[in-house]
């Protein structure tokens, strides 16, 4: 059997690093707004290449607390994907904006410029393109078009924790960056978590109120917020994990490239990074007409898969009265085709192989 993910080797490998850092806390009894939390934010900060980072529960509520700290609200439009994870879309909508759903590149997955600049009105508040599956949105020329049109970009950076643009990291290229800790993310938790990043003192300082009950200090409260603090634990594991980032990524990076050769000679489409780190692979994702067969194949020889994602966001209720959609032609053809195979920095080539050879046997290999 291959999983499609297995944490339980990164696990081993970390072990005696995070049962320390774990321990430590214990020690400590600072299990909220400790020591931990403020050097992560720090560590994060210098990572990726920004003035501030502030942590918080989830990726979800980072796009939220993105989306208030910049005055998004009843009245305006954000323009995002309408193929990712419903918590870019959710977090639009619970602000009481309207999400605009643009079509996406049928090669990368991500919105493009193109995508995005017949959707803006002058209703257009902000973008909100998210990093697909570890694979950097092509920044450069949503950043121009949103400069041109003075909007905000707000990265959802949930899958690209370390993927880069002209060597700048995802979370570095907009106005503000949004990620989650999930446990199954490049860069994941033991539990939920998430981070903001921006250059903005003023954001920054928004961010840090929001998510803290409104409050700098105790007591007194400059604003509503939330309780939305990353907690001294999940920092800790954090910690540990963000020093060994760049070697599972590349770890990732290298067993995409595996699948890309062995899979050459088939008729799928697999996946065409811009160049090194521009995808950090979150997901290996490939798309293929008889992606059903390939499905059969691979539950035949209990080989781990995810189709990510079956159904547009557009084509759910829950967005149908809070939404509007340009034509999603390639969006209706990638959630009809796209299968994600299994991906995890410890895949050994024998696995991948296996893999492969399940794809074959469904093309009548």
């Amino acid at each position: 059997m291959i999983p499609m993910l297995d944490l339980k080797l990164q696990h081993a490998m970390l072990r005696e690093e995070i049962d320390a850092a774990i321990s430590g806390v214990l020690e400590s009894t600072q299990f909220i707004q400790g020591t931990n939390v403020h050097e992560f934010e720090a560590e994060a900060a210098d990572y990726l290449g920004v003035r501030h980072a502030v942590s918080c529960n989830s990726g979800s509520d980072a796009l939220h607390l993105a989306l208030r700290a910049c005055d998004i609200g009843a009245g305006d439009e954000v323009i995002t994907t309408p193929f990712s994870f419903a918590a870019a879309a959710e977090a639009i909508g619970h602000v009481g904006a309207t999400a605009v759903f643009v079509d996406i590149d049928p090669v990368t997955f991500n919105i493009t410029a193109q995508s995005i600049e017949p959707a803006i009105t002058e209703r257009t508040r902000a973008i909100l393109p998210v990093h697909l599956f570890g694979q950097v949105a092509d920044m450069d020329a949503i950043c121009r078009l949103a400069a041109r049109h003075e909007l905000l970009v707000i990265e959802d950076c949930a899958q690209s924790f370390g993927a880069r643009s002209n060597g700048k990291p995802t979370g570095s290229l907009g106005h503000a960056g949004c990620f989650s800790f999930f446990p199954s993310k490049n860069l994941g938790g033991y539990g939920d978590g998430g981070l903001l990043t921006t250059d903005s003192e003023e954001l920054a300082e928004r961010f840090s109120l929001l998510k803290n009950h409104g409050s700098a200090t105790r007591n007194n409260h400059r604003v509503l917020g939330w309780n939305s603090r990353l907690d001294e634990l999940q920092a800790a594991v954090l910690r540990v994990k963000l020093r060994h980032l760049d070697a599972f990524n590349r770890q990732r990076i290298d067993a995409a490239g595996r699948y890309t050769r062995m899979l050459g000679a088939l008729p799928v489409q697999t996946p065409q990074p811009a160049n090194d780190l521009s995808h950090v692979f979150h997901q290996y994702t490939i798309l293929s007409p008889k992606r059903d067969t390939i499905i059969e194949r691979m539950q035949q020889a209990q080989i781990g898969h995810a189709i990510y994602y079956p159904q547009s966001l557009a084509s759910q209720q829950a967005f149908s009265g809070i939404s509007r959609s340009l034509e999603l032609h390639h969006t209706d053809t990638v959630c009809r085709q796209c299968l994600s195979l299994p991906m995890f920095p410890e895949i050994s080539e024998a696995q991948i192989e296996t893999v492969v050879s399940a794809i074959q046997k469904a093309h009548g290999g």
